[in-house]
This record gives C-alpha cells, structure tokens and sequence, in this order.
C-alpha cells in the first residue's frame, strides 16, 4: 500500500482530529502550569528561601561588552533559575497526567468488571434456560400414563 493512501485512511478515521485536540488542550494546560508556576507558586517559594528571584538565578560565563555605555555584546550567563521553573512545570504537569491516567484506569477497571459480571450473569441465566429446554423435552418425549 502506498504511503499516501496510508496517510489518507489514517487521517480518515479520526486519528488525525484526536491526536490535534489533545494537542492543542495539551498546550494550553502547559500555558497554565507555566503561569501558575512562574506567577504563583514560584514567588512565595523564594521569599521564603530567602527573597530569592528564580527568574535571575544565573552564572555568568562572559561578562557583557561594554562601549561608550552602550552594551556591544550581551552576557553569556547560564540560567539555572529558569531550568528549576521547567522542572517545576514539569513536575506538576507530570502529577497531573498521572493522576488523570490512575482515574482512568480505575474507570476502566470498574467497567471491565461490572462486565464480567454482566457476563456470568449472562451465561448463567442461559445455562439454566438450556436446563429447562431439557426437561421439558424430556418430559414431552416421556410416554403419557
């Protein structure tokens, strides 16, 4: 099969549509766990350490250049405050999904259960149906007295 009828039938069924939707929900969530860390939780976070500012917690590597009070070339710093914010999104997102998944999957659990119980409910009901049919044929087939 070629690949862009390939491409076609996967793009067909619906595939296509979910997977963008858990994108674009996916990105904003992002958007929100990055504001909450940054605006919200972050702040109070370094008072108490300290009065201590994430988004400034750097090591600079080369100090800027300098001309006639005008900056000719930017410092080369590493940012470390904001990789510990990255972490931090990312710590929380993670929990996030994790949770959402446990939810679901104890959904699931509860479902796939409550249908095997349908199940042998299901099966035994027929098993005793097929008891019946049998005695009654054999009380039919029995000869009269």
């Amino acid at each position: 099969m070629g690949f862009v009828k390939e491409f076609k039938e996967f793009a067909s069924k619906g595939n296509v549509m979910d997977l963008a939707v858990g994108v674009v929900i996916g990105a904003a969530f992002g958007k929100i766990v990055t504001s909450f860390v940054n605006d919200v939780l972050m702040p109070p976070l370094g008072i108490i350490i300290g009065g201590v500012d994430f988004k400034h917690l750097k090591i600079i590597l080369k100090d800027a250049v300098m001309e006639n009070g005008k900056v000719v070339a930017e410092a080369v710093t590493l940012n470390y405050g904001n990789f510990i914010q990255t972490i931090v999104d990312f710590m929380i997102i993670a929990t996030a999904i994790f949770l959402l998944i446990k939810g679901i999957n104890r959904l699931k659990s509860k479902v796939l259960a409550e249908e095997k119980v349908a199940e042998a409910v299901v099966a035994k009901l027929t098993h005793e149906e097929e008891l019946l049919t049998q005695i009654r044929d054999l009380l039919r087939d029995r000869p009269q007295v």
